[in-house]
């Protein structure tokens, strides 16, 4: 089994994330789907953040 590289793994993570924010701006903020999807979007920006990566573009729901 081949290992991602970082940068594979970098863009898979800004991927995810763009796409985990567009299900959230479909969703009411305050049901529970919303919810669930807050705790990975919160996982991803850390990831994101730590990894180096500017959100100030990326991030729309900017929570």
């Amino acid at each position: 089994m081949e290992e991602m590289t970082d940068k594979e793994l970098l863009q898979k993570n800004v991927e995810e994330f763009s796409r985990l924010q567009s299900y959230m701006k479909l969703c009411e903020k305050d049901s529970e789907v919303y919810q669930a999807m807050r705790i990975r979007y919160v996982e991803l920006k850390v990831i994101l953040t730590a990894s180096g990566v500017n959100l100030n573009e990326l991030d729309v729901i900017k929570e």
